[in-house]
């Protein structure tokens, strides 16, 4: 799976998955459902989709005590402008959207851009609630205003109303002013036979990724978090071989930009309802094996999102012991807060998983003056009792509409997760 073409195909949580899926399930994974009761076979591969969320699994060549779960965490989801329910409006000949802000970009990255629109669309057919992706083919925009409207913008900045600058222009008003309907488009976009209920549409940075730099040796993408780690994770896992005795596990999650408290976020019951699933198959029949809760305990998680690389324009913003650079190696992330779930045991680990692969390792702690993110490590981690380490790629403009990250940080971290399966 090429990243470029991962990175512009996946324009919204549900086309990340729906990407995701289709090179799982070209590489040999079996697409199956939690209420499906078929048996497991040793060596096989499995996908478990849940809407926006998913997760892969290799299973061992044999299942015994000494099995354990090796997990690698990501979120399909990132920062972004969503269509409200109700979005049409009309304003100086021109129909707008009005967009609900997900997650927390920087908004004025938002401003002047070309953007797409893409999402799911739900419709009734023959009395069903049916689904559709949509990614569509025309370009909105919203323009920011011009320096001779706002003369103090380059002294004081663009400072961003999210409810009344987030109107996307999407079209001409009619002559007599009256503004299209969005659902209406939507309609005619469908392209079957079905009645549109609903939908979720997103919109995102159109421009494709690209390499920058003198040497090429940047990439510069809107999506890069969380992107660059599902990428990471699935390329590693496709390319792995079963295990003598562990199960290797990918997981997915969506809504991480926004807690993660979802029936498809970290804080849901998706991946435990797989594993216990997993192991209560291939358990059945069988007297006085392991709990799952016992195997949880001695098996390792990697969460794996993006990091803080120091801005050249401004250093100061980083502790100074722990300043991460792009091309420096991936960034082992902890904080006292425990904000990350990296503790001394699994940071150890993760430090000799990195001396064995041969990958540079930095370490990144937020300043104590500065509030730290989070991801979906502490969640995973309390849910199932899982040592978890943080870990994640340097990056620059960390949600804007378009960031910034180095190739080989973005390669010594599929190296480092095909080693963690291997």
């Amino acid at each position: 799976m090429e990243f470029f073409d991962f990175l512009n195909e996946s324009v919204s949580p549900w086309h990340t998955v729906e990407c995701l899926r289709r090179v799982f399930l070209s590489k040999g994974f079996v697409e199956r459902r939690l209420s499906d009761g078929a048996a497991l076979e040793s060596g096989a591969a499995y996908v478990f989709v849940r809407g926006a969320a998913l997760v892969a699994l290799r299973m061992p060549l044999q299942v015994n005590d000494k099995s354990r779960f090796r997990l690698a965490l990501a979120h399909t989801d990132f920062p972004a402008l969503k269509v409200s329910p109700n979005p049409d409006r009309t304003a100086a000949g021109a129909c707008t959207l009005h967009a609900e802000v997900y997650g927390s970009p920087i908004y004025s990255s938002w401003l002047d851009r070309d953007l797409g629109y893409a999402g799911l669309l739900a419709f009734e057919k023959d009395g069903c609630v049916q689904t559709k992706l949509l990614r569509g083919s025309k370009l909105f925009r919203i323009p920011s205003l011009a320096v001779h409207l706002n003369r103090g913008v380059n002294q004081d900045g663009t400072k961003v109303d999210p409810q009344a600058d987030f109107n996307a222009l999407w079209q001409s008003a009619t002559a007599d002013g009256k503004a299209s309907a969005f659902a209406d488009a939507l309609q005619g976009e469908l392209g079957v036979a079905g009645r549109l209920l609903d939908f979720d549409v997103q919109l995102f940075d159109a421009q494709p990724a690209a390499r920058g730099g003198f040497n090429d040796e940047w990439i510069y993408s809107g999506r890069l978090d969380n992107l660059g780690s599902c990428h990471a994770a699935a390329q590693a896992l496709v390319g792995s071989a079963a295990s003598a005795n562990d199960f290797c596990v990918a997981c997915f999650y969506n809504n991480e930009e926004v807690g993660s408290e979802t029936r498809e976020g970290a804080g849901g019951n998706l991946l435990r309802s797989v594993l216990e699933t997993v192991w209560n198959a291939v358990n059945a029949g069988k007297t006085g094996f392991v709990s799952l809760s016992a195997i949880l305990e001695e098996s390792f998680a990697l969460s794996v999102d993006a990091a803080h690389a120091v801005h050249p324009n401004h250093p100061e913003k980083h502790d100074t012991n722990h300043s991460p650079v792009l091309g420096g190696g991936i960034v082992l992330k902890t904080n006292a807060q425990k904000r990350y779930a990296s503790e001394a045991v699994s940071s150890a680990r993760l430090r000799l998983l990195c001396e064995k692969t041969g990958v540079a390792l930095q370490t990144f702690v937020m300043r104590n003056d500065m509030p730290c993110g989070s991801t979906v490590g502490p969640s995973v981690s309390s849910a199932l009792g899982i040592p978890t380490v943080d870990i994640g790629e340097p990056m620059l403009s960390m949600h804007s509409i378009r960031e910034m990250t180095a190739a080989s940080d973005h390669e010594d971290m599929v190296r480092l997760l095909a080693e963690f399966f291997r």
